[in-house]
């Protein structure tokens, strides 16, 4: 079983859509991280009415490993609904949202190396940093590296 496969298989577990409450809908959308150290940690989202209110499956997935682990670099991520992420099949699209995007590239510059799954049959990946080229915040990292060899 390689990697994907594990990862797969740690965010299936997750997926059992549930109306939580009248305004609250959860497990739909499901993830699985495999972190710098080899961890695989899950997410799964939960939406409300109100989109501010909403917490996608990969930023779940990664709040877990902050919490369980500290860290904060992601080697491969998958995230997907009732099936595998699939170039030909748009329902299966297995894309982080642009929030989660900016929160993988704030949490540590070297997640823009993190590997997306786009194609499980073919097991074809995107970088990060193929998704937001030019992003906007590597001054500052560059500025805290600059500070810390003060």
């Amino acid at each position: 079983m390689d990697i994907w496969e594990r990862l797969y298989v740690e965010a299936e577990k997750k997926y059992r859509p549930e109306e939580i409450s009248p305004f609250i809908t959860a497990y739909h959308v499901v993830c699985a991280l495999e972190a710098e150290n080899g961890e695989i940690f899950t997410g799964f989202c939960i939406e409300g009415c109100s989109g501010v209110m909403n917490l996608c499956a990969e930023r779940a997935a990664a709040v877990n490993m902050i919490l369980n682990s500290g860290q904060t670099v992601i080697k491969r991520l998958i995230a997907f609904r009732d099936k595998a992420p699939s170039e030909s099949d748009s329902s299966a699209s297995g894309m982080p949202c642009g929030a989660c995007r900016e929160f993988f590239m704030q949490l540590s510059e070297q997640n823009e190396n993190m590997e997306i799954m786009v194609d499980f049959a073919s097991r074809k990946t995107v970088t990060l940093g193929e998704l937001i080229p030019g992003w906007w915040g590597r001054e500052r990292y560059e500025q805290q590296k600059t500070e810390n060899e003060k």
